[in-house]
């Protein structure tokens, strides 16, 4: 693994964490191959009952690395975001997440992932894709709605429009707020509960609470032709450009 992605095993529990704080997190194609890996190592493992995913005080994700994502139409960064993205949604183990601050993109789809979600007073989940004239990905147009209904979802994958930790709450996209200085704590906590319970059980019950892993990836698949072809369109060559003018930091 790489400086940016920390994995540590303690007891049945992995921790993933995104460390690229000088960055805000963005993610690059190397870090999304290493988190794709983690996920199917996890799910490989006899001893391994357990993934949170966590970021740095301050700062989950900003999504992708704008570099890399610029570069997506030539085939590199499109394609491991992709493998990571497969992972989720075959992942058989449960997934936890610890968001404080920005989540952003990839780190608010993230979410709609993961089992349970804990967040800290100052996280922000947001995501611009329609700003930057390109659509929803990580099967979050089927699971947002599935989830929040249409039209909050609509607020937030269409609209663009910041959800804070309170609101995300309230949409079903957290399970509990907690203070920054506890966020990681109660997270590991919750997830060592977790995978102290029965492990075949727990399986079986995602399963049925999840639905069929092939229908979210169909979806995926669907947004990711998509996803490629705006890219290279028009719209979102004039927001790209508008973006890097204004803010030439990674997202």
């Amino acid at each position: 693994m790489s400086a940016y992605v920390e994995i540590t095993v303690e007891g049945a529990v992995q921790s993933v964490r995104l460390n690229r704080a000088e960055k805000k997190n963005a993610l690059t194609v190397e870090m999304y191959k290493e988190l794709a890996e983690a996920l199917r190592g996890a799910d490989a493992s006899q001893s391994i009952a357990v993934t949170a995913i966590l970021g740095q005080p301050g700062i989950f994700c900003a999504g992708n690395d704008m570099a890399d994502f610029l570069a997506a139409s030539q085939g590199a960064s499109a394609l491991q975001a992709f493998s990571f993205l497969e992972a989720l949604a075959e992942s058989e183990k449960p997934l936890i997440a610890a968001v404080d601050g920005p989540a952003i993109g990839i780190g608010t789809t993230l979410m709609l992932h993961c089992d349970l979600v804990f967040a800290s007073p100052r996280a922000v989940f947001q995501t611009p894709f329609v700003n930057l004239g390109l659509v929803p990905e990580a099967a979050s147009s089927l699971l947002g709605p599935r989830l929040m209904g249409h039209a909050r979802a609509f607020e937030l994958l269409v609209m663009g429009e910041p959800f804070a930790a309170d609101r995300a709450k309230e949409a079903g996209l957290v399970n509990h707020i907690v203070p920054s200085e506890d966020l990681d704590a109660a997270t590991l906590k919750a997830a060592d509960t977790l995978a102290r319970k029965p492990r075949e059980a727990i399986r079986i019950a995602r399963r049925l609470l999840k639905g069929d892993p092939g229908t979210i990836k169909k979806r995926m698949e669907e947004e990711g032709a998509l996803f490629l072809e705006r890219i290279t369109s028009q719209e979102a060559i004039a927001a790209f450009s508008a973006f890097l003018q204004k803010e030439p930091r990674a997202r």
